[in-house]
Order: C-alpha cells, then structure tokens, then sequence
C-alpha cells in the first residue's frame, strides 16, 4: 500500500490552536473520525488566520477555496483528548497558500496527524485565480511564515 508522507516545516509555524475531541467527533472504530479530523483542522487554520488580521472568506479581497487536501494518519485520538493543532504556512507562491497542520496530543505529544492543503485565492470580479495579495503576503511576513 502507497502511502502519503508529509513534512511539517516547524520554521514557518505561525499558530497553536488549543481543540478538543468532542464525543461526536469519535467513530464506530472509538477514535477521532476522518471527517471530524478535516473539520478540527478548519477550525485551527480559521483561528491561525484571524491571529493575523486575514479572515479565510476574504484574504486581502479575495475569497479561498481549497484546492486539494493531503492528510497523513499518524496516531489515534480519543474522548475526551485535549489537542494543539499547530499551523505552518510557506512563502506564497502564485496564485495559492500552501497551508501545514499538525495535530497533537496535548497530553504526550504525540502526532495525531499531519495535513497539507492548498487555498487558491479567487478574483471576486470573475471567480478566477488571483495572485496572493500584498497584504496577505506582509501579515505571513510579520508572523515569520514568508
């Protein structure tokens, strides 16, 4: 079986977001489900922008969408686990944000999972691709992301 390894810069960390699993996030398998994975990690990137100033819906005037989602399953997590997502962004390039996540448990560390997706940012005007804006990129600089 193939499968996805992800590296997590550690230098372009810009956000720790404290989350718990909730009972509803556990599947038939006693764990943290997929799905309630993808929605701790939206939750932790919306807090990681907003720590800067940048709201996801509106990135200097442009809107995001995210393009593709690469998730590495590292570890289990359980009610009622106390997690850090911690958030990492590389220097902008083109017309997208590359975006890490890492999910830990707070109580030894241990990598839960680790994820990597990409925000195209999108011209309100046409709906099309639109390069990064300079005030996106200055709020990633100050946080030492760029």
């Amino acid at each position: 079986m193939e499968r996805i390894r992800l590296d997590f810069p550690d230098e372009a960390i810009i956000h720790r977001h404290t989350l718990a699993v909730r009972i509803t996030d556990m599947n038939y398998g006693r764990h943290l489900g997929h799905d309630a994975l993808v929605s701790l990690l939206h939750e932790a990137r919306v807090a990681a922008l907003a720590s800067l100033g940048l709201v996801e819906w509106d990135l200097g005037g442009c809107a995001s969408v995210v393009a593709d989602l690469a998730v590495q399953y590292q570890a289990e997590a359980r009610w009622p686990d106390a997690l850090v997502a911690e958030t990492a962004v590389r220097p902008p390039e083109g017309k997208a944000l590359t975006v890490y996540q890492r999910l830990r448990r707070e109580a030894d560390a241990g990598v839960v999972a680790t994820a990597r997706l990409n925000l195209v940012l999108l011209d309100p005007a046409n709906g099309r691709p639109a390069a990064v804006p300079a005030s996106v990129r200055d709020a990633l600089v100050q946080a030492g992301a760029a």
